[in-house]
């Protein structure tokens, strides 16, 4: 990692030119409450787009010197870096596209602590849904007069050479018939969808794709925004953010992944199983090249194990035939116009999904929580799903997030707890996670964060 030695100024593009004087005195607060820490550690990981580790703690070590002031003038905003990657810039300018990411990463984290904390009641459904609706209307990326053709894909970080390369042809297959593209904004299948799109869409002279990246401060650091991303968002945590996947996406792609890409999983199951969404059709295609086969077929045993047949009848598995996957994508989201023409609700924002609160409550993984979880098929399907995201988001702060790194180092390895007829499907799944190197990237020595109790 090359750190640049000086002091560099910038200047907003695309985002937020304007601050009030509240806004900037809380920007630069220091202290507790302060917005300085969260705002400096989103603009690191953006700056530090292309950096080849995932662990967000080693990325804070290595640029801890890093730092950022605003500077009000006359004009208007502009920001001073101090210390920044080397690798965001080109003949000491800034990188256009990496600006841009900067200057929506200062826009999300001033919107949600000017208009959204402390003014919304997101302690319940209605409140939740709704600073989600109006994150996503700050940032302009709900097209209000555009048909349905944004299409979510999820997958790991750390994948694969053949793996990148299928979920690119994939992405190629979906810009070619005109879909967008939104994934998690990071590297690997979230970036290879973007890339093959960008092809698709170039031949087919779409000069206005888009490619929605959405993140939280909890991932970013350790999965930073991808060059392709052209709108990116902020959302205050991964409860949010996979809401705003669930309200803005018109259909789904899953590719392999890791613990991660189960949990995503999980909160879409969870949220399909619930009674009041039998009828929102919800395209979701889980897909990987061939040699992908074991992974699906772990995992698929591993949701009709837990969450049984009417969880794994809400998707459908294609292996080695991105063709295939784009066609029924198209098909699928031609279905989600007609229901939402019929029915009245927005092309934008899926206002009839119901999201129960389980997957709506922030969930912060200390050992305790991590340890009460109850896991047993005696719980309601949803209410199993949403227990088993939260151990498995638990994992992810454990494996890459910083404070999750410290707590384990701190009090050892969290403990997950589940019943006898679920246990061996967990630990199975969790197995072959590691095995197959998909808890960190390829070739480092994973050390579990987690120990199963029966």
């Amino acid at each position: 990692m090359k750190i640049l030695r000086e002091e560099v100024l910038v200047s907003p593009a695309g985002s937020l030119d304007m601050l009030s004087q509240l806004e900037v005195s809380n920007l630069r607060d220091v202290g507790h409450g302060g917005l300085h820490e969260t705002f400096r550690r989103c603009a690191l990981a953006v700056l530090n787009c292309g950096g080849e580790t995932d662990s967000a703690r080693q990325v804070f070590h290595e640029f801890r010197d890093f730092d950022l002031e605003l500077i009000q003038q006359e004009r208007g905003l502009r920001l001073k870096l101090r210390n920044p990657p080397a690798s965001a810039f080109v003949d000491g300018k800034i990188i256009r596209g990496i600006r841009e990411h900067l200057f929506s990463v200062l826009r999300d984290v001033v919107y949600v602590s000017t208009e959204i904390e402390g003014r919304l009641d997101t302690a319940s459904p209605a409140g939740i849904t709704n600073s989600v609706f109006y994150i996503l209307r700050n940032a302009r990326v709900m097209r209000p007069r555009v048909d349905p053709n944004l299409v979510v894909c999820w997958g790991g970080h750390a994948i694969g050479r053949e793996e990148y390369d299928y979920s690119k042809a994939v992405g190629y297959e979906l810009g070619l018939r005109g879909l967008d593209v939104c994934t998690g904004c990071g590297p690997g299948a979230m970036k290879g969808p973007m890339k093959g799109a960008a092809v698709g869409h170039a031949k087919q002279r779409i000069a206005d794709g888009r490619y929605v990246g959405v993140s939280e401060p909890g991932i970013i650091a350790a999965e930073a925004p991808n060059p392709i991303v052209n709108e990116l968002v902020i959302m205050p945590d991964i409860e949010k953010r996979l809401e705003a996947f669930a309200r803005m996406g018109h259909g789904f792609i899953i590719f392999p992944g890791g613990v991660g890409t189960a949990e995503e999983l999980l909160f879409l199951l969870g949220v399909l199983l619930d009674d009041r969404n039998r009828d929102i059709p919800f395209p979701l295609i889980l897909t990987g090249p061939a040699s992908a086969r074991t992974y699906f077929e772990k995992l698929d045993a591993f949701v009709r194990d837990s969450l049984g047949e009417a969880a794994t009848g809400r998707y459908q598995i294609a292996l080695g035939n991105p063709q295939h996957v784009a066609r029924e994508m198209v098909e699928g989201v031609a279905r989600v116009r007609g229901h939402r023409r019929s029915t009245g609700d927005a092309f934008y924002f899926n206002w009839r999904l119901s999201v129960d609160p389980l997957f709506q409550a922030p969930f912060n993984p200390t050992h305790e929580l991590m340890a009460s979880l109850e896991l047993s098929r005696d719980l309601e399907p949803h209410v199993l799903a949403a227990n088993l995201r939260r151990a498995f988001s638990g994992i992810v702060a454990g494996n890459v997030k910083d404070e999750g790194i410290r707590a384990v180092e701190e009090h050892g390895p969290y403990e997950i707890h589940a019943d006898s007829d679920i246990m061996d499907s967990l630990d199975d799944i969790l197995r072959a996670f590691v095995s197959q190197s998909r808890m960190r990237l390829p070739g480092a020595i994973y050390t579990p964060c987690y120990r199963m109790v029966r």
